[in-house]
């Protein structure tokens, strides 16, 4: 190719060569060979082809850059999208349920205002008819003038003539006529109108700038700041917050600082973190995983009290820790609230995904909306696979098993199942939501029975007492049923509420080694403990994203140690708790974020297996205990 564009180069100079050289003497201007001004031109253009070379690894890296960005923006689309519909969804039954509701209340009012009207209305005809009759009676015996009967008339009828005359009647109603529906529609519609909310910015990672001291130098055990102003493409300034803000402070040999990120929900964000230590440190600071401006940075920590980082006053709502070292802000259900490093500088549980497995079908290894998690000791891992009216099995590697289940309401078929557990005798117990009853199954996926019917409103998770008794956590009830096998009710506690007996839209339960039982309090937030005879024993959490905070807890499980690892379905990640329920740690997750955790469960090689299921997948984690 650049042969010919050589060749090309020679040609096109012969029209070009000045006038007057071919016309006379070269009396006004130095001259030089033609080879040597090809020679001169053909270095210089190769020099810009190799320059223009230069670029191509560049672009390919901006491109495949940009083709990642697409792809989960695309993924980040479609799971928005599946979310929309299913909130939706939810509402419809909602909405379908109270329209039930109301309609069942209808006609129970009018049936008990009919009826009494109804029947005081008989009252009256009956008197009425009985009053004519006998008039009717009398009169003949009047008009025929035969005294004889006249006098068996009066005999007869007389008397009872007189009982109907001085009769005390229903004259005045006894019921009304009022029946209204009040219904607050207007607030609804205002309520609809502005629900849900599409959260991004147009922040670049090329354009966003980082200021402050804290940038340089900061003082061993002292706060210091850095303020993150994001930017648009063009340099303007967000004025809108919720950006996905990473910030790592690293040490030469890997350890990382403590730190918090605030976002000030005008486009600027605030990065305060202490060092232990002097020493050169890098700070890291990324926007959507991008290094902005600058970064990393260097820092000198040293000990003079002079160096100090400015501290913030101000009332400002923190956002929650991520579950890590890295200070981490985290998007609730991918674009809510921040999170960022917690403040307990030692994390016993390491940040290591095993694998994970599967995608959003139908096929074997896919699933729709996965919910329980269960795990039992010949080294399985069960699946219960909600929109796909299945239970998947898989070995404690993530070999693909086996599955079964039948879409239906008969008996052996599965509806909406949520919650899966595995009886010492090797029974597989399977919640189904929408069925309203617990569906037992043996080890190789035949059904044998099922429990709970017509007690059960809407079971959500189930798991197994160290008696063998099986327990059913009723998430429309808001009730914990304890069941034998059998199918017999053992007992049962909890109602609607937000009292320590009480729950909000209970989720999952486990049972320690004192066959204590412990629930997942969706609504309410937290997490609470009950002896085998349903006697309230603890609880914690309260609603929030700090450390030992949730936000609508789902799946739990305890180890060996009596340790409470919880999922906190809305901060997206996993939490650790002593059996005391003291927080002790996260487990660490960023590096393959969750999103919307449900079941959890400890696998029997002593790892984490979690639903992600709003990444249509499963995760096994290495957790150290």
């Amino acid at each position: 190719m650049f042969q010919y564009i050589l060749e090309w180069f020679k040609i096109s100079a012969l029209f070009f060569l000045c006038v007057d050289c071919m016309n006379g003497e070269h009396a006004e201007h130095p001259t030089d060979s033609l080879e040597n001004i090809v020679d001169q031109h053909l270095a210089a253009l190769q020099d810009r082809v190799d320059s223009a070379k230069n670029r191509l690894p560049q672009i390919r890296e901006a491109v495949q850059c940009l083709r990642d960005i697409l792809q989960q923006l695309n993924s980040q689309r479609s799971s928005i999208e599946e979310d929309i519909h299913s909130s939706f969804s939810e509402l419809h039954k909602t909405l379908d349920t109270r329209k039930s509701v109301l309609l069942m209340e209808l006609e129970v009012t009018y049936g008990l205002k009919q009826k009494v009207l109804q029947a005081q209305l008989d009252t009256l005809l009956q008197e009425e008819a009985a009053i004519n009759y006998n008039c009717s009676l009398t009169g003949e015996a009047l008009d025929g003038g035969n005294k004889a009967v006249i006098l068996q008339t009066h005999k007869d009828v007389g008397e009872r003539l007189s009982d109907l005359a001085s009769q005390g009647l229903p004259l005045q109603p006894e019921e009304n006529d009022q029946l209204d529906l009040m219904m607050e529609i207007e607030g609804l519609r205002k309520s609809i109108h502005n629900l849900g909310t599409i959260v991004t910015t147009n922040a670049v990672a090329s354009q966003t700038e980082a200021s402050g001291e804290g940038l340089e130098q900061c003082v061993v055990g002292q706060p210091a700041t850095v303020i993150i102003t994001t930017r648009d493409k063009s340099g303007g300034l967000c004025k809108t917050g919720n950006a996905i803000i990473s910030a790592e402070v690293c040490t030469p040999d890997g350890s990382v600082a403590d730190g918090e990120i605030v976002d000030h929900k005008n486009g600027t964000y605030e990065f305060q973190y202490t060092v232990k230590k002097e020493g050169n440190f890098s700070l890291a600071l990324r926007l959507y995983d991008q290094h902005i401006k600058g970064s990393p940075f260097q820092l000198k920590v040293t000990t003079n009290a002079a160096s100090t980082g400015s501290s913030d006053g101000g009332a400002r709502k923190r956002s929650a820790k991520s579950p890590g070292s890295r200070s981490r802000q985290k998007g609730v259900r991918r674009g809510g609230s921040l999170f960022s490093t917690p403040k307990k500088k030692v994390n016993p549980i390491e940040d290591d995904l095993i694998f994970r497995i599967g995608t959003k079908g139908r096929n074997k290894g896919e699933f729709t909306n996965l919910q329980g998690v269960a795990a039992c000791s010949e080294g399985k891992i069960l699946i219960a696979d909600s929109n796909n009216q299945c239970v998947q099995i898989f070995s404690n590697t993530g070999e693909f098993h086996s599955r079964f289940g039948v879409r239906g309401r008969s008996p052996g078929q599965l509806q909406r199942p949520t919650g899966v557990a595995v009886h010492p005798n090797g029974d597989i117990i399977i919640a189904d939501y929408d069925n309203k009853w617990v569906s037992i199954f043996s080890s190789e996926g035949k059904y044998k029975a099922k429990l709970g019917s017509g007690r059960l409103m809407g079971p959500k998770g189930v798991s197994v007492d160290q008696n063998g008794h099986v327990i059913v956590v009723d998430n429309k009830a808001c009730t914990v049923f304890i069941f034998q096998p059998s199918g017999k009710l053992v007992t049962k506690f909890g109602s609607r509420g937000n009292g320590d007996r009480q729950f909000a839209g209970p989720h999952f339960a486990a049972v320690n080694n004192n066959n204590e039982i412990i629930i997942t309090d969706f609504h309410n937030h937290s997490v609470k403990v009950f002896n085998a005879d349903g006697e309230f024993l603890l609880k914690f959490g309260s609603n929030g994203e700090g450390n030992g905070q949730f936000n609508a807890p789902t799946g739990v499980a305890v180890d060996v140690n009596g340790n409470i690892i919880v999922a906190d379905w809305g901060n997206s990640r996993i939490q650790v708790f002593d059996g005391s329920g003291s927080f002790l740690s996260y487990i660490n997750t960023a590096a393959d974020p969750l999103y919307g955790p449900q079941g959890l469960a400890l696998t029997s090689d002593g790892h984490v297996v979690v639903a992600d299921s709003g990444n249509h997948c499963f995760k096994v984690y290495r957790y150290l205990q």
